[in-house]
């Protein structure tokens, strides 16, 4: 008996591995086109981790014209949650990094490359097993459970290496007739990798990202089809991104030290190895230390946080390029109104070790993005957050006409406002333009440098009576405001207290700050003259008599 008689035994049904070399040809793509994918675990959430990953393999594809292809990597069925798959597709969805092929929903896909989903390929695992076992370099293995922990104690106890290789690789000794005679009795058994590698020769490895690696060869004979038939992740990664056509396997860095038994897999299968790129994980300041972004103990580690906090998808990407490339930065600052996808990203030159996740920098990117829509985009954006996440501004946001005024609201311009960071903002940020609203909170009015009741009753009394014309242009409307001061005793212009700070108890930016307060109860709001003209006339006049009565 021979090994290709072992292999028949073993999987009698496989198909030659020829059906599928010509089933997945090569891709027919532009020279230098890059085939990247992402490849989750459908476990749990979708770290951001992972988001960041997905969003350098599909830019690096996108720049060279090639493919971004998302695969389900469900061998791990244990493990598996529910609706573990189609979180990882509308995590996607939601930041626009829709794959190019793959899973699409829980169980369609679309893409020549196919099935996406690893336990729907168990037939194409086998037929490579097979081949691996044929070719005498793989092999069934009996020992039991009990027998593996025996072993490891014994080599921990040992102070040695623990795993199944060399002398401890008792299953690799047995002939071609005991492995036949075991299996024709019933006898349980996984499929082992018979690794060629000896653990005193080294390997040099040029990673994309952290350059030159040296490592010990790999000398395991680890498992590659279990028990259930169904691969572990090291032979199915191997065999997929053979068959797909990878080029470039983007991944965590926590991979880093599987590239010998990759490499070897790769090499002992016939197939051309892709290149490998290995990103540093998401660090976070704590207490003076660095660890990683940790599913438990940090809501941001989640995808699904941003959603719910409503921070745009634009945001958070521009934020993770910018974690991705350091000089993202100085071109964004150069090219403001550019198109992210514009960014010369370049794999090398990210960075070896973990950046820190800074949470004010991904806001202020907020601001920033949000500061350059119109004002039916951030109408658009918000009820869309807000049909999800909160009914009240659903509410706040029916009368659309009024709704758009407000966020027309010094938009537009140089210099737009940077108020809101993230959608969930919104309603604290605009409710003073509701009387609803306003009425309903208990207010309080900050007045500031002018705090006696009596100069406050009658700027908000003048401002109205003389002052407050519906139709004036906004240069005029400063005017009657500076004259307004004057009339009560202050300087008309700031410079004007500065030079004379004895002479003056205000300036008309105090007296802006009282009928701003009046106005909204805040000190800090966009543009008063837009305010003014989008609440009206009969509102100012009934916000001002509200003041007046609180003063009482």
């Amino acid at each position: 008996m021979d090994y290709k008689d072992l292999a028949n035994l073993i999987f009698p049904n496989a198909k030659d591995i020829k059906y599928y070399e010509e089933k997945y040809p090569e891709r027919n793509l532009p020279e230098g086109a890059i085939v990247t994918r992402f490849a989750p675990s459908p476990t749990g959430f979708v770290h951001i981790g992972g988001l960041y990953q997905a969003l350098v393999a599909k830019t690096v594809a996108e720049k060279t014209d090639g493919v971004f292809f998302l695969r389900v990597e469900d061998t791990d069925q244990k493990r598996e949650v529910e609706n573990g798959v189609i979180g990882i597709v509308n995590s996607l969805k939601d930041f626009d990094m829709a794959p190019d092929e793959g899973m699409i929903t829980d169980t369609e896909e679309i893409g020549n490359y196919g099935p996406y989903k690893q336990s729907l390929r168990k037939d194409i695992y086998q037929a490579y097993a097979k081949y691996l076992i044929e070719q005498g370099k793989a092999y069934p293995c009996f020992c039991t459970p009990e027998e593996d922990e025996e072993r490891k104690a014994k080599q921990e106890a040992a102070k040695l290496r623990t795993g199944y290789y060399g002398v401890w690789a008792k299953c690799r000794k047995l002939t071609v007739e005991e492995m036949a005679e075991k299996i024709k009795n019933g006898e349980s058994y996984i499929i082992r990798f018979k690794s060629p590698g000896r653990e005193d020769r080294k390997i040099k490895h040029k990673d994309v990202i952290k350059g030159n690696v040296d490592f010990p060869e790999n000398d395991q004979d680890i498992i590659i089809i279990k028990s259930d038939g169904l691969p572990t992740y090291h032979f199915a990664h191997a065999v997929d991104d053979h068959l797909m056509r990878t080029t470039y396997v983007i991944r965590s860095d926590e991979w880093l030290s599987s590239v010998p038994l990759h490499l070897q897999l790769f090499h002992e299968l016939g197939f051309k190895a892709p290149k490998y790129a290995h990103i540093s994980p998401i660090m976070k300041n704590d207490n003076g230390g660095k660890r990683k972004l940790s599913k438990r103990k940090d809501p941001e580690a989640a995808v699904s946080y941003y959603k719910e906090q409503g921070i745009p998808t634009d945001a958070v990407k521009e934020y993770l390029l910018n974690i991705a490339n350091s000089t993202f930065e100085n071109w964004r600052r150069a090219n403001p109104d550019k198109k992210m996808e514009e960014f010369d990203f370049q794999l090398n030159k990210m960075s070896v070790s973990g950046a820190l996740f800074d949470m004010i920098k991904l806001l202020d990117i907020g601001k920033t993005v949000i500061s350059k829509m119109t004002a039916e985009e951030v109408y658009e954006k918000a009820l869309d957050w807000a049909n999800e996440f909160d009914s009240e501004l659903v509410e706040m946001l029916k009368n659309k006409e009024y709704a758009l005024k407000v966020f027309g609201i010094e938009r537009g311009n140089k210099k737009p406002r940077k108020d809101i960071a993230k959608w969930s903002d919104v309603k604290e940020n605009i409710e003073y333009m509701y009387d609803d609203k306003f009425y309903s909170k208990t207010q309080e009015y900050p007045y500031q440098v002018i705090s006696d009741k009596e100069s406050i009753e009658k700027i908000l009394k003048l401002y109205i009576e003389k002052y407050y014309y519906v139709n004036d242009d906004k240069q005029t409307w400063f005017d009657k405001i500076k004259e307004l001061s004057v009339e009560m005793g202050y300087a008309g212009e700031v410079k004007e207290f500065k030079a004379n700070p004895g002479k003056y108890k205000a300036h008309v930016g105090d007296v802006s700050t009282v009928l701003r307060v009046a106005l909204t109860s805040r000190t800090n709001t966009p543009d008063m003259y837009e305010i003014m003209k989008v609440l009206g006339k009969e509102t100012i006049e009934k916000r001002f008599e509200k003041a007046i009565e609180n003063l009482k």
